[in-house]
């Protein structure tokens, strides 16, 4: 079927809305008709090839819509359900049998690769190859497939352009503070960045209890922003020290530290600011400088963290549901992060999302 599609095909280069033909759904696929789609920084980092991935690429990874058609096998969804898309898996490796699919052994392969699992390609143009199935879906389109393992239903009154966001950046912030770091009430976190994920995580920190949540950035803006969803104090980190001002507040440092930058050197200053005994989260994609210096003395003699989360380490068929009711109960407000677009404007959303002008870009079919 005819679909457009917006395709990266240069590095720092605007996308290209083109005409291109989706397959038909196999046996075990999805078509889902977008209704919204988030624009996330990984978008522009694969864009921008700082990570291997094949161009020219559909990108697009928080898609929601509603179902179109499924193949034969499909049972968790039918045509007319409304559904959030996310990252795909899977199901088979030992990572994906221990109910943990954001560190399915195949993670790159069925995210990243441009392909199906099968090597095949899910798009075609009469230009040449067009790479898909980016996190097993490419939603920068008006028309998407997916697989059963990489799509949520959501109840049809719910506002699909609000949910998108939730498919990889909100519920990267969010569960990295509910599902990986685990904080509870009483707890200390400081979270270094606050832009979509970053604030996500301090409202999720509010949910969870925490009476010490510190945002820190060089945007007085966000930080604004970051007190009025919860944040109990805010760093500016372009005047203030962080990791002095921290301890100053803290007397020896925070239980967690959450990094959404992707600097090596704040980074570094995450695992600084923590207390003894104290844990660092990091879900940033570093841009150039993949390698960090730390004390090993301190990490070691104060029993100090440092680890990795991927896409909040949440179960979407049961997480989503959660965030959901967190907002519709006034808990989790995404709506305060979300900046419209129409998908005409995809390129102008990009922009103003690496500008830092908007918080969360949504694109509106």
């Amino acid at each position: 079927m005819k679909i457009s599609a917006a395709i990266a095909r240069a590095r720092h280069a605007p996308l290209s809305i083109e005409t291109l033909e989706l397959e038909t759904p196999r046996e075990n696929e999805i078509l889902v008709r977008l209704v919204a789609v988030g624009i996330c920084h990984t978008d522009a980092a694969m864009r921008d090839q700082q990570f291997p991935v094949p161009h020219p690429l559909v990108l697009g990874h928080e898609g929601a819509g509603i179902v179109e058609r499924v193949g034969a096998n499909v049972t968790k969804v039918a045509a007319g359900d409304h559904v959030i898309m996310h990252y795909d898996s899977c199901g088979t490796c030992p990572s994906c049998v221990a109910h943990a699919p954001a560190y399915c052994h195949h993670f790159f392969g069925y995210n990243f690769s441009g392909r199906r699992a099968d090597g095949s390609l899910t798009l075609r143009c009469d230009s040449g190859e067009i790479f898909g199935n980016f996190f097993g879906q490419s939603s920068f389109a008006t028309y998407s497939l997916c697989r059963e393992r990489n799509v949520v239903k959501v109840a049809k009154n719910l506002p699909l352009d609000l949910l998108a966001a939730i498919g990889c950046g909100i519920q990267t912030g969010a569960g990295a503070v509910i599902n990986a770091l685990r904080v509870r009430a009483g707890d200390s976190l400081a979270v270094f960045g606050t832009g979509s994920v970053g604030l996500a995580a301090i409202m999720a920190a509010r949910v969870c209890g925490a009476t010490r949540i510190i945002a820190v950035d060089t945007n007085p803006d966000r930080l604004d922003m970051a007190l009025s969803l919860g944040a109990t104090q805010a760093i500016n980190a372009a005047s203030q020290d962080s990791v002095a001002e921290i301890r100053t507040l803290t007397g020896t440092g925070v239980a967690f530290t959450f990094d959404t930058t992707g600097n090596a050197t704040v980074l570094r200053q995450c695992v600084d600011a923590l207390a003894p005994r104290g844990i660092c989260g990091t879900v940033g994609v570093p841009a150039q400088e993949r390698n960090v210096t730390l004390d090993i003395i301190d990490i070691m003699t104060h029993g100090k963290t440092l680890r990795g989360i991927v896409q909040g380490e949440s179960n979407p068929d049961l997480f989503f549901q959660t965030l959901i009711d967190l907002y519709l109960q006034g808990n989790f407000p995404i709506d305060r992060l979300i900046t419209h677009y129409t998908f005409e404007q995809i390129n102008q959303a990009m922009s103003d999302s690496e500008a830092g002008k908007v918080i969360k870009a949504v694109l509106r079919f």
